[in-house]
């Protein structure tokens, strides 16, 4: 048996589930000062001192981390960052946050300027008395070699709470990005770290052993204790989440297009022929452009909560969330109360979603039941239009999938699944509008905890072989070792498949789930007076994205 848990903003949601079925389902109110309560409270919901004795894993997807970086709700953090000369600081993310100190490597890992230790002597002094003990330290070609930022860390070993290095985070060469990524992971670092002390008390209360893993904004899952150090790559992992969740409705022969309608916004998502799409770079949150692999999600501010008001004699819907409907004793009218006005959707109290149409519709001139149409019309319509905007505009560049980027592919939806409470309402209005059929999952009201509950352990590696220097570097491992002149790439590739496994398991993956892909594999020639003088192969190796193999649930 197998336990999911989505933590929400407003609900945490749990599933039992035997394989891919589900056996009970639950939603509990998120006690946002009390995790562990929420937490407790959806597992003792659905699972019964007997399915604990069976459990095999524990998934578990929460939005703490995005909350967090959305509501600026983070910890000071002492960036050290060895920029070398090429790069103007004010074109850096976080430059007026950040310290720029000497010392760097070049494209090749070779030491260019060393590190000046009286300078950070000086730094941790200053860090000292703002009481700074969150440290990040990125170097700009640390991924080809750690040393820089492995020295720093270690002159801060004993006044800092934690340091982040950036080079642990991602082996993908993009030092903007990586500097976001660094300041992000140790801003959330302390959220986080007090969340796995908490799950390490949940699991003691089970009084079984079991694996309890975290999703990820790729759609993967990581052992919870290892994600102590990598916080960063939770954010975003409900609407992973959700795509995870709906993937077993997704026709593997055709483009489809998913959307999940909360109660503040819509999420949408992509597939192309089956596999969801990928963010290329890495996701962005906020202001902040990452390295961490994500899926691609949309959001457009259209809930069946959002504040439905009058403006200039027009309908508007959101972009805020005042409250709960005024069907549930909510403040002003929402979309929830012309579902629940027309019939189309029978909870909530009737009479007050009544009243909240007649103020609209006295406003706008029409009659409540014209003013609940137009509402229902106008969310559908802002839903389809951000659908539209995002297919034209993935269609412009590049598409990658979670397997591979697909050259000249052009994404055309066939099919509609739509999910989150107000869905069986909404999906009809939207799937005519876009002229596809569309899908109701069952259960879709906790597909979130479901898509965590399946979903498979990944993790990457980058990885570059210099033949030339006889050296090859493990990006996110920090390891460098000794290589012969004729090392090739398959060399590398069978070098990089044994070491990922490896990491696979510490991880948590299990043995069924252990699939190695090629993302990614490119050879250079090093030229020198006009000879070649050795190779310099890349390759990106993951563990393949997806859902589990259910024969051993």
């Amino acid at each position: 048996m197998i336990l999911g848990i989505d933590v929400g903003g407003t609900h945490t949601d749990s599933v039992l589930m035997q394989g891919r079925n589900i056996i009970r389902k639950s939603k509990v109110l998120t006690d946002k000062s009390n995790i562990l309560k929420s937490v407790t409270q959806a597992t003792e919901a659905v699972a019964r001192p007997e399915d604990i004795k069976q459990l095999q894993r524990v998934v578990l997807s929460t939005t703490i981390s995005t909350n967090a970086v959305a509501q600026k709700q983070l910890d000071k953090v002492g960036m050290i960052v060895m920029s070398g000369p090429g790069v103007s600081h004010k074109d850096l993310p976080l430059n007026d946050r950040a310290v720029f100190v000497s010392g760097y490597m070049n494209h090749r890992g070779l030491e260019a300027e060393g590190v000046d230790e009286r300078e950070i002597r000086e730094l941790k002094k200053q860090f000292a008395e703002r009481q700074i003990d969150h440290i990040g330290v990125v170097g700009k070609f640390s991924t080809r070699s750690p040393a820089h930022e492995v020295k720093v860390q270690s002159m801060f070993a004993e006044q800092a709470k934690h340091v982040t290095l950036g080079h642990q985070l991602s082996g993908a060469l993009n030092f903007p990005r990586r500097i976001s990524t660094t300041y992000l992971n140790e801003a959330i670092w302390s959220l986080h770290s007090r969340l796995v002390d908490e799950l390490s008390t949940y699991l003691k209360g089970l009084g079984v052993d079991v694996p309890l893993y975290i999703l990820k904004a790729d759609g993967g899952t990581i052992d919870y204790q290892q994600s102590r150090n990598y916080p960063v790559q939770t954010i975003l992992s409900g609407p992973a989440a959700t795509i995870m969740g709906v993937l077993p409705y997704i026709s593997a022969d055709k483009d489809s297009v998913s959307i999940d309608i909360g109660g503040t916004t819509t999420d949408i998502a992509l597939f192309a022929d089956g596999a969801p799409l990928l963010e290329p770079q890495g996701v962005q949150i906020e202001e902040h452009k990452t390295l961490i692999r994500g899926l691609l999600t949309h959001s457009i501010a259209v809930g069946g909560d959002s504040h439905v008001q009058v403006v200039n004699g027009q309908l508007q819907i959101g972009p805020e969330r005042k409250g709960n409907a005024m069907a549930f004793d909510g403040p002003v009218p929402t979309p929830t109360d012309a579902l629940i006005f027309l019939g189309l959707a029978d909870i909530g109290q009737k009479d007050k979603a009544a009243k909240a149409m007649e103020a609209i519709a006295a406003q706008l001139g029409k009659t409540t039941t014209e003013a609940a149409n137009a509402i229902v019309d106008r969310a559908s319509e802002l839903i389809v239009a951000k659908i539209n905007e995002m297919v034209k505009e993935i269609n412009s560049k590049p598409v990658y999938t979670i397997h591979e980027l697909l050259e000249g592919k052009k994404i055309a939806p066939k099919e509609l699944l739509v999910v989150g409470g107000p869905a069986p309402y909404i999906a009809q209005k939207v799937g005519s509008m876009l002229g596809l059929p569309h899908v109701v999952p069952d259960n879709s009201d906790v597909i979130n905890a479901s898509g965590a509950a399946m979903a498979r352990t990944t993790v990457e590696l980058n990885m570059m072989a210099d033949t030339e220097a006889r050296v090859l570097s493990i990006a996110e491992e920090g390891v460098q070792a000794d290589i012969p002149s004729n090392f090739s790439v398959s060399d590398l590739i069978a070098v990089g498949k044994q070491k990922l496994v490896e990491i696979a398991r510490k991880a948590g993956a299990r043995e069924a789930d252990l699939e190695v892909e090629v993302a990614d594999c490119q050879t250079f020639n090093v030229i020198r007076n006009y000879s070649t003088t050795g190779k310099n192969i890349r390759a990106r190796l993951q563990i393949k994205p997806g859902l589990i193999k259910s024969e051993t649930n």
